[in-house]
């Protein structure tokens, strides 16, 4: 009887980011990318989102490999976290394994497992399978997809992909490979759906070039311009454009000039001579001798441009005809933050370009034509959408069916729902964790659902503390109540109300005393919260967190 091959998504599916997946056949595990999400506007004080591998944990010892497609935070950021837990060998090519290194020695986990690079078209066999790293162009260079032939069929996983014909660092696609896998035999393909919304083709990165050469020709003092910081043929752009207009290029940002520093010494970026400074040095130059490459595309709060924007930056301030580019487009879920970052720069005075204004930013995801093109090639027999919303899921599933594949041979799946092929037949099975997990400054799991909400009601209401002191003796109170109320009512004009908050209290407490000194002090808080949740809601139309804190002497 044949072994049952499992694919098993872990994150990435349902959402943007966090992407993780695992294949499973016999004894053999195979990952594939460990990445990190930003969060959420709801996921109130939290730094990073990982995925829930606990499906994984019982299973440690039969994970034969990790593979990574590329670079990006998406599918490296969660890698650390994960190798704290476990060992296994990491696949990476070499841009990847320079920004994988810098990560882990960060973190102090230098030698924790074994690395092998890896090139386009190794073939390499990790336990039970035999993986393919095949030519793909993204918005890093190195980006891979792969092939995984396995005893139950051969499977085909893009990674982060589009197809550029002209692209500015490497090579295009390997199409003829493509077709050779699709002649060969494809039992599945899971292809990248974030662009399956748009028709047509992507943009090549190319095609920014004359774009920026305008903007250069034309700013009249000092250029910004924000970017992934992981983006090295943008930076590599920048530095070509600045060279060819006499411009000096300054990078602020930690992971800005960390990531640069390693593409350059890998031999992924190259510096015209005289070109990268200083932040320092650049501030004996005239503002149109100068272009500051910073971090914060994304509006991260924390990140170089938000604080350019907020006028908190150490070195660099808004001048009068300074120029700011964002050169890329918001990740779902962070277009509020963004828009925050435009408004505050417009307001002190900068002119800012950004998409669709001009065409700064192009993506590194295919859309619609792409796709169909990637299907044509592989002509798969089973179709799984994969990095994406439920939407671009959606979107990606009716291209494939446009061309043709069966409606019962596409999956259209979720984080920790299994999908597996026996003798050739695939079908949707169990289904596993697949959530989020929190990070949280050093904690990593530790907060919940829960914690979540209690942040979500005290950023919406404040909360409100009731202080009450019970006499062991006499069971009866000693002294008033006292109420202490933050993020709730502004307690200057707001005297009244929190006295007789504390008056309401004290004659409950007074009446469940009365004759009695066995009440809990569980019981005594039930009661502080309920009296007090009904008389502010009535007062105000709020509902602060209630917070009673009983105390006997």
């Amino acid at each position: 009887m044949s072994e049952i091959l499992r694919i098993i998504p872990l994150g990435g599916l349902g959402e943007v980011g966090k992407n993780m997946m695992a294949v499973e056949y016999g004894q053999d595990i195979l990952i594939i990318d460990v990445g990190v999400m930003f969060p959420e506007n709801d996921m109130w004080g939290v730094d990073l989102v990982i995925p829930d591998w606990s499906y994984l944990r019982d299973k440690f010892d039969r994970v034969v490999g990790i593979v990574i497609t590329h670079g990006h935070e998406d599918h490296i950021g969660a890698l650390p976290y994960l190798l704290q837990e476990m060992q296994a060998p990491v696949y990476a090519t070499r841009l990847a394994f320079g920004f994988i290194e810098g990560k882990l020695k960060r973190q102090g986990l230098s030698d924790v497992t074994e690395f092998h690079t890896i090139r386009i078209g190794d073939k390499t066999a990790i336990g039970a399978f035999e993986v393919e790293f095949l030519a793909m162009n993204h918005s890093i260079p190195d980006g891979v997809g792969l092939a995984i032939r396995t005893p139950a069929g051969l499977i085909v996983h893009s990674g982060d992909f589009k197809f550029d014909y002209t692209p500015t660092q490497g090579a295009s696609a390997d199409f003829g490979r493509l077709a050779e896998l699709g002649r060969e035999g494809v039992l599945a393909l899971l292809a990248d759906s974030t662009g399956a919304e748009r028709p047509g083709f992507t943009p090549s990165e190319s095609e920014i070039d004359p774009v920026f050469a305008e903007i250069f020709r034309q700013a009249p003092g000092r250029i910004i311009i924000a970017t992934f910081s992981s983006l090295i043929s943008r930076v590599q752009q920048v530095l070509n454009c600045a060279a060819r207009y006499g411009r000096k290029v300054a990078l602020a940002g930690y992971s800005m000039q960390e990531n640069a520093r390693i593409a350059r010494e890998l031999g992924y970026l190259q510096v015209p001579a005289n070109t990268l400074i200083s932040l320092e040095e650049a501030r004996n130059l005239s503002p149109d001798q100068i272009v500051f490459l910073v971090t914060g595309s994304q509006g991260e709060p924390g990140a170089a441009l938000a604080r350019i924007a907020r006028g908190r930056h150490r070195d660099i301030d808004i001048l009068p005809g300074d120029t700011v580019v964002l050169s890329a487009s918001p990740i779902p879920g962070n277009e509020e933050g963004v828009a925050r970052v435009i408004n505050r720069l417009f307001q002190r005075g900068a002119e800012v370009i950004y998409p669709p204004l001009a065409q700064v930013h192009v993506s590194g995801h295919a859309s619609q034509e792409e796709q169909k093109l990637l299907l044509a090639l592989t002509r798969p027999k089973y179709f799984i959408p994969i990095h994406g919303e439920l939407r671009h899921l959606h979107a990606h599933a009716r291209t494939a069916r446009a061309l043709g594949i069966p409606p019962e041979n596409i999956f259209i799946v979720e984080n920790g729902m299994v999908i597996e092929f026996e003798n050739g037949v695939g079908r949707v099975g169990e289904r596993v964790p697949g959530g989020y997990v929190f990070v949280d400054g050093s904690g990593v799991g530790d907060v919940g659902p829960a914690v979540l909400r209690d942040r979500e009601a005290l950023a919406r209401d404040g909360f409100v503390i009731a202080v009450v002191t019970i006499d062991q003796a006499s069971g009866g109170l000693i002294g008033h109540p006292e109420i202490v109320s933050r993020g709730f009512v502004y307690l200057r004009e707001s005297s009244d109300l929190l006295d007789e908050a504390a008056r309401r209290v004290e004659e409950a407490l007074e009446e469940a005393l009365k004759g009695s000194n066995s009440r809990s002090e569980r019981s005594l808080e039930s009661l502080i919260r309920d009296v007090l949740g009904r008389f502010l809601y009535d007062e105000t139309r709020r509902r602060p967190m209630i917070l009673p804190v009983v105390t006997s002497m």
